[in-house]
């Protein structure tokens, strides 16, 4: 198995995925917001599934500026 990171990849498709998979996996928190759906997420290694509610709540802590982000 090949433990090189993605973005020393020779094939651009493939190092560019990881950028591609948190696009989509980011469409997938809006649909599930808009729809109000569960969602499933892997975390720590193990399945979840998040209800309408925790979609809300994940998103909204995603969004959330951390304090080395704020300007001054």
């Amino acid at each position: 198995m090949n433990v090189r990171p993605l973005e020393t990849a020779r094939d651009p498709d493939l190092r560019l995925s990881m950028q591609a998979m948190q696009r989509a996996a980011g469409r997938a928190r809006e649909i599930a917001r808009q729809t109000e759906t569960s969602l499933v997420i892997s975390l720590n290694g193990t399945l979840k599934l998040l209800s309408p509610e925790e979609v809300k709540n994940h998103l909204a802590s995603l969004q959330e500026p951390t304090n080395h982000d704020q300007r001054k």
